[in-house]
């Protein structure tokens, strides 16, 4: 016979009293504040998807000139970003839309003031496939083709066709922006949805993608992700007219109709390493990379 350790009653009551002490340490959740202070810490950067490869360009440039700086840049959308903001997960949120108020309040609740930088500007192209003869499109078209009130081509100047409708993902900023400024018109008070047969896509890349194998398709990019081998309709405000492409030209003097501001959000007033790569970012160096690939930058 195998006799066991000999354990006496007082030291198990000593034993469940410890147990009681760590307890409570080991149940506290970490705080969520993240500070850098200084200029050697890593920025952790990551949110909107048409943002991202700008974000890559400029974290890879700035490491150039501040070999010491750590920059990690990541997409999967301006709602996820904004949201690891939140948890204090993230130093810098990007964003292709503003901050909604219940994500604002959100923050609040986790002790964070959120901090808004516009840091470019992006034109939102509508693209088709180079065999579609369509060249031009209100924006009361749009939002028809978009809600499924229009569903053939032939109902806008094109061929005998159906309409393919691609979006991006409900977590994209550009398909947030999409839906209230051009489905609903900049109305706040219209609930117009999505048609419930769009075509949901993952990234920018793949609704160009499918565009270019689908001469039935229609979709929309930020203008940084348009190439050659995708056609780019023009957009009017009203149905007389103009028509106008999207480039940097017409989103600064405003005409294109369907441009917005791109965001940084930051927890609280940045300092440090944060503060001085936001201010780099809004230098003409780093506003010229914003340009060469296909944004507008911010005025100098």
């Amino acid at each position: 016979m195998i006799n066991g350790p000999h354990i006496t009653k007082p030291y198990v009551v000593f034993l469940f009293l410890v147990l009681l002490l760590l307890i409570p340490s080991c149940a506290r959740p970490a705080k969520s504040s993240r500070v850098v202070s200084s200029s050697s810490d890593t920025i952790e950067n990551k949110g909107s998807d048409t943002i991202v490869n700008l974000a890559l360009a400029w974290a890879e440039a700035y490491q150039k000139i501040r070999p010491e700086a750590r920059i990690s840049v990541t997409g999967g959308g301006s709602g996820t970003g904004i949201a690891s903001l939140i948890n204090g997960t993230v130093d810098i949120a990007n964003a292709s839309r503003k901050i909604k108020p219940e994500e604002v309040a959100n923050a609040e609740a986790n002790g964070i003031d959120p901090v808004e930088f516009v840091i470019a500007r992006d034109a939102i192209a509508i693209i088709v496939n180079l065999e579609n003869p369509v060249d031009r499109l209100s924006i009361d078209q749009l939002s028809d083709i978009y809600s499924g009130k229009i569903n053939n081509w032939l109902e806008v100047g094109g061929e005998d066709r159906p309409i393919v409708r691609l979006s991006r993902e409900t977590n994209s900023g550009t398909h947030v922006y999409f839906l209230e400024q051009v489905l609903r018109k900049g109305d706040k008070n219209d609930r117009t949805l999505f048609s419930p047969d769009t075509l949901l896509m993952p990234s920018s890349e793949g609704i160009s993608a499918e565009i270019r194998q689908n001469p039935n398709a229609i979709g929309y990019d930020g203008l940084g992700y348009v190439t050659d081998d995708l056609k780019v309709i023009a957009v009017s405000a009203g149905p007389d007219g103009p028509y106008v492409l999207p480039s940097a030209e017409s989103v600064n003097n405003q005409e294109y109709p369907i441009a917005r501001d791109l965001y940084m959000y930051t927890a609280g007033q940045p300092s440090g390493a944060i503060l001085e790569y936001l201010d780099w970012i809004r230098s003409a160096e780093a506003q010229a990379i914003v340009k060469e690939l296909g944004f507008v930058p911010i005025a100098q």
